[in-house]
């Protein structure tokens, strides 16, 4: 068996703010494998300033996997477990080579084009006029499950976003999710989660920054809406550490991203312990190209999740690879009579 790398850079279509700055391209490195016959295609998707394995070695590492391939999907993924984004690549890899076509991981009545997948439409941060632009066109797009990102303009700005959804549409209309990517104090976040609450919000993501064990915990038991940890589970990497940040901070909700959690595997580890402890979830894509999102919302769909999903994020880029995947009525959906346009 063989295997080689590539590294890859993303253009957005438009700048795309986050409280953590304003993305304007992605890095993402593509790990090829071949046994002579037969090729699979993996997406390693790193996220700079917020991956655990933004290291200064981590090209190194993808040279180390090229170089001991033969060592097999699970020692490469047990040996790789400081590098999550490399771990999905290797999955990933693997999974696609051993399947008929290289594209179809994991066949299902949503790969045969005759189930979709409920997402939400993602409102990227921006001043008042962008923003309230962006919630039209997904309203009229026809989703019922949109997610703010907030914490990095005015926040009486953005609950006045918010005011202006509700006072259109009710919550049995539009379900709405905020996420603060860690932006609210522990000081002042009761205090905002409080004024949030007043428009029948579905749940606020990551409203202080991670690492804050205690404060989290003590704002999930008084928060008046649901939170979901989101970059709080980065960077945990032992199974019984997860179960005992779980336990201790006992979420209303997790987000699973597997390019950041460790791929599959890693995914399903924090999967078990959360439906273990009664904590419900969903699966977010985290900015890859197609190749990656078409894996991760594939694999989402044979867990038969009952909330929409955060999958939508294939439409950013200008230079994106063509592929089945499509956004229709706030949903995503595979029309398996398009082809695969992927050349490296």
């Amino acid at each position: 068996m063989t295997a080689d790398y590539k590294k890859y850079i993303l253009k957005f279509k438009r700048p795309s703010g986050t409280s953590r700055g304003v993305l304007t391209e992605k890095e993402t490195w593509f790990l090829k494998i071949s046994d002579g016959n037969n090729f699979g295609i993996g997406e390693c998707g790193i996220l700079r300033s917020l991956s655990y394995d933004d290291r200064p070695d981590y090209e190194d590492k993808l040279k180390w996997v090229c170089e001991n391939i033969n060592m097999g999907r699970e020692m490469l993924w047990e040996e790789l477990r400081e590098f999550p984004s490399i771990q999905f690549g290797v999955e990933m890899a693997f999974q696609s080579l051993s399947s008929q076509d290289p594209f179809l991981l994991f066949p299902s009545e949503f790969t045969a084009g005759k189930k979709a997948i409920p997402i939400n439409g993602l409102i990227w941060m921006g001043d008042k006029a962008f923003m309230k632009r962006q919630i039209s066109e997904k309203i009229e797009a026809g989703f019922n499950c949109i997610k703010l990102k907030i914490g990095a303009i005015d926040f009486e700005t953005e609950l006045e976003l918010l005011k202006s959804i509700r006072s259109n549409f009710s919550e049995k209309e539009i379900e709405l999710r905020v996420d603060a990517n860690g932006a609210f104090s522990p000081q002042d976040a009761l205090e905002k989660l409080e004024a949030l609450s007043n428009f029948q919000l579905h749940s606020i993501e990551q409203p202080i920054k991670p690492g804050q064990i205690e404060e989290m915990a003590d704002l999930c038991k008084k928060t008046p809406l649901p939170i979901a940890l989101d970059e709080e589970l980065i960077g945990v990497i032992d199974v019984t550490e997860k179960e005992k940040l779980i336990q201790i901070i006992n979420p209303q909700y997790a987000i699973f991203k597997p390019s950041l959690i460790g791929g599959f595997k890693g995914t399903g580890e924090w999967k078990d312990i959360c439906e273990n402890n009664d904590v419900d979830w969903w699966i977010t894509s985290a900015l890859e190209s197609n190749i990656g999102l078409n894996a991760i919302a594939q694999w989402t769909y044979t867990l038969n999740p009952d909330l929409p999903q955060g999958l939508g994020t294939g439409g950013l880029y200008t230079n994106n690879f063509e592929s089945p995947l499509e956004v229709k009525m706030g949903e995503i959906q595979y029309n398996s009579s398009k082809d695969w346009e992927f050349n490296l």
